[in-house]
């Protein structure tokens, strides 16, 4: 039995990320493969990560609010990561900028909400994103900020492909 859920914003709109957190994450790596340094620069970060300046600002801003990254000020000023990047675990980023991990706040732990079934136990819908999340939380708590700079890395070194659209 398939069921597609495609067309129904409630519960696959909450497992999109924001532009923000795509931002944020992008960020947190130019940080990451710069731990070694004393800060980097912002304009360092929105240039090379093609990321709005003033946007940039909001996002280091609450990633400082959130003590993931803390900053310097002055002309040597910048951001640095507050913590090694082997200890910053995607989920948090996630959590801390879009919210809830789940795709429907009644599997929700840490942000539930109650659900609109007639009978939330018996639910098929709700037992079937319990395990999106579980699976979600399983990879999003395990991989850390410095697995996606060791992607980078990797990404870096690899020959670009061009995906082919051809119909």
């Amino acid at each position: 039995m398939n069921i597609d859920f495609s067309d129904d914003d409630s519960i696959i709109g909450a497992m999109r990320l924001s532009l923000r957190t795509v931002y944020a994450l992008r960020a947190l790596v130019v940080l990451g493969l710069n731990y070694d340094k004393a800060v980097v620069r912002t304009h360092v970060i929105w240039q090379t990560q093609n990321i709005p300046r003033r946007f940039l600002e909001q996002i280091l801003s609450d990633l400082k609010a959130a003590g993931i990254v803390e900053s310097r000020r002055g002309v040597s000023g910048g951001y640095r990561l507050r913590h090694p990047p082997e200890t910053i675990a995607l989920a948090t980023v996630i959590r801390h900028t879009e919210g809830p991990l789940a795709p429907v706040s009644c599997v929700s732990e840490r942000f539930y909400g109650p659900c609109s079934c007639p009978d939330e136990g018996r639910c098929p819908i709700r037992s079937v994103m319990k395990e999106v999340r579980d699976a979600i939380v399983a990879i999003l708590e395990t991989a850390t900020l410095a697995h996606l700079c060791e992607r980078s890395r990797k990404l870096q070194d690899s020959p670009v492909s061009v995906p082919d659209y051809v119909i």
